[in-house]
């Protein structure tokens, strides 16, 4: 009885230790949201959000850095999310058990826990000098799609070991082959979940500013992307940039680029958790 207790007691102030630390932490985030909107909500006009840098504040605007972020992170979703799935399904369904799968499936669990700055280097080493891509648009899409690689491939490996084997088993009971059973059944049902992954990529790498400071992109750009080997810069760099600024008028300019930042994140988890969400109801009417 007196362990039970003891157990209990050692159980609750684990919990509310928990609670502490999750206060403290949404608290420090809500000053630092509070802050940023205070400081730079007065800045958002058309003109801020049209308008290229500018040496002046008050003529600065961010329209090469978002249009840089747009295309950006598209281009890493088209990199990085066919190579993740296909290899999730490779490992799920085709890789035999052996040392060198093995010794892949451990150093993708340990590549998703690499610092960024890592993957900045391995494209400066890799895509900027070595296949001479130089600081272009496809050189940063393609370092970026290195760094969520690993995200999309764990979160996808999991989506697709949640579905029952007699599912899978029914299927290939009734003549089904294994890439009809993929086509039809796996991917289909594994798809919200996979979805729950470019999620989580898209807000990793939308926000990163080290790799793309590795790989050397610009912080001044006065002109939009005019295709994949075209300089670029991004929301990231451009708010970088005027934080290291002394004039106060650049940082509330950082402050106004950050929400734009945080407003674009949203929409695009916002668009992918509807688009996961339909298909969930689809799955469990088909199910049902």
């Amino acid at each position: 009885m007196a362990r039970t207790v003891h157990r209990k007691s050692a159980e609750s102030v684990f919990f509310l230790s928990a609670l502490l630390a999750l206060s403290v932490a949404l608290l420090m985030l809500a000053v630092l949201v509070v802050e940023v909107f205070v400081d730079g909500f007065s800045q958002l006009d058309w003109q801020f959000l049209t308008h290229f840098p500018s040496r002046n504040p008050e003529d600065a605007g961010i329209l090469s850095a978002w249009v840089g972020s747009v295309y950006l992170i598209t281009l890493t979703v088209a990199f990085a999310v066919p190579l993740g799935v296909a290899a999730a399904i490779y490992f799920e369904e085709y890789a035999r058990k052996n040392w060198f799968n093995t010794l892949m499936e451990m150093n993708i669990g340990t590549l998703a826990g690499v610092p960024s700055i890592i993957y900045g280097l391995l494209g400066l080493g890799l895509f900027v000098r070595t296949l001479n891509m130089g600081r272009s648009l496809l050189a940063g899409a393609l370092t970026m799609a290195l760094l969520v690689l690993p995200i999309i491939i764990i979160t996808a490996r999991e989506a697709i070991r949640a579905i029952p084997s007699s599912v899978q088993d029914a299927a290939f009971a009734l003549g089904a082959t294994r890439s009809q059973v993929i086509r039809t059944i796996i991917l289909p049902l594994s798809f919200p979940g996979i979805l729950t992954g470019i999620i989580l990529a898209l807000s990793r790498a939308i926000g990163e500013t080290a790799p793309l400071i590795a790989i050397g992109a610009l912080t001044y750009i006065a002109f939009l992307p005019d295709g994949l080997s075209s300089p670029f810069t991004a929301l990231p760099i451009q708010i970088f940039n005027w934080v290291s600024r002394p004039q106060a008028g650049f940082h509330s300019n950082a402050a106004a680029a950050i929400i734009v930042l945080l407003t674009i994140t949203l929409l695009l988890n916002a668009f992918a958790i509807l688009l996961r969400n339909y298909f969930y109801r689809r799955i469990h009417a088909h199910l049902s």
